[in-house]
């Protein structure tokens, strides 16, 4: 790498910073504002908060790398366009095509590395995200309170004398309404202990009797230990492979939706690299406004397309969004920049 290319990437560099962390620090707090609503249902302290934040982290950087080069790249020409530095390099024979270039296997290299993220990060990422939030409402579920009615532990209600933490109980009573399949019945015991593993629930009670009650007599047995176990309806703790994941895109049209809308995110660097050229390589006596106007339109119009060629047909969206935004970048790119300087 030449010392102008060096240069360059120097001013990209300083600007791709500061853009990402603003971006960075704007999706977060939308992201951090989503998972703390989830409060409302389960309760988490600091740290569960930041587990679940982490886990959200890859499809974060999904949204703000693609982003943030393009508007850094077409900055940053802008600026060297400005101070009249892109006339300077252009007269010592560094033209734009070699700047194309340059950025173009940068893009391609970001892409590659965010469609790595697309296919193997964010699969695990929010299957382990699930799998905490479903842990943590099977444990609220069973958060049972000292001298409260009404509290249900799997079809027992429960009601508690005393508490000595949300473990450990004492003056326990169970009652289990009649069904078609099952008697009434009543459990009176001295003490109980809640487990919890992996979301399974387990209420283990000590010194009690259970009352039958059936059509003509009262069955009483007296037990010293007795266990009741409840499980979510759903598995918990069980990861699908990234394989089992992506393989829904086939019979899941919403999984379909997402790898498509997230592929065409990870390819706009590269789709969009030419056009960031366009806009950001100006003669800047002519040329001093617009410059926003154009970004924002391109990304705009961009994730537009996106996310209605992902609805309407997800299987080629990536496909055909793609090389239309090439080719139309490439056709402002000769027009605009390569057969002018």
């Amino acid at each position: 790498m030449n010392r102008t290319s060096r240069y360059l990437l120097k001013h990209f560099g300083a600007l791709f910073s500061s853009l990402f962390f603003i971006l960075f620090f704007i999706t977060s707090i939308v992201f951090f504002i989503k998972i703390t609503a989830l409060t409302a249902i389960i309760q988490m302290n600091f740290l569960e908060l930041g587990t679940l934040y982490i886990y959200l982290l890859p499809r974060t950087l999904v949204y703000t790398l693609p982003i943030t080069f393009f508007i850094a790249l077409c900055i940053t020409l802008f600026n060297l366009s400005k101070e009249n530095e892109t006339i300077v390099l252009f007269t010592l024979g560094y033209n734009p095509q070699k700047i194309a270039r340059l950025f173009l296997l940068l893009a391609t290299g970001l892409s590659l590395l965010l469609i790595l993220n697309i296919f193997v990060l964010i699969p695990i990422s929010k299957e382990l995200n699930s799998n905490f939030i479903d842990y943590k409402k099977a444990e609220a579920k069973f958060n049972i309170k000292a001298s409260e009615f009404g509290q249900k532990f799997s079809q027992w209600l429960v009601y508690i004398e005393k508490s000595d933490d949300q473990k450990h109980f004492s003056g326990v009573t169970l009652y289990q309404v009649p069904t078609p399949n099952e008697d009434e019945r009543l459990i009176l015991a001295n003490n109980a202990l809640i487990e919890n593993t992996d979301g399974k629930l387990r209420l283990n009670l000590e010194e009690g009797k259970i009352f039958e009650f059936k059509k003509n007599e009262i069955e009483q047995i007296n037990f010293e230990r007795m266990h009741i176990n409840s499980q979510p309806k759903a598995g918990i703790g069980t990861i699908q492979s990234v394989k089992e994941y992506w393989n829904g895109v086939f019979v899941n049209s919403k999984r379909a939706y997402e790898l498509a809308f997230f592929l065409l995110i990870a390819l706009f660097p590269l789709a969009s690299t030419l056009i960031a050229l366009s806009i950001g390589i100006v003669t800047y006596r002519y040329n001093k406004g617009g410059i926003y106007i154009a970004m924002f339109a391109t990304i705009f119009i961009y994730f537009a397309a996106a996310t209605l060629f992902s609805t309407w047909h997800p299987q080629s969206a990536p496909l055909v969004v793609f090389i239309l935004t090439f080719f139309i970048a490439y056709r402002i790119y000769l027009k605009y920049i390569k057969t002018v300087y």
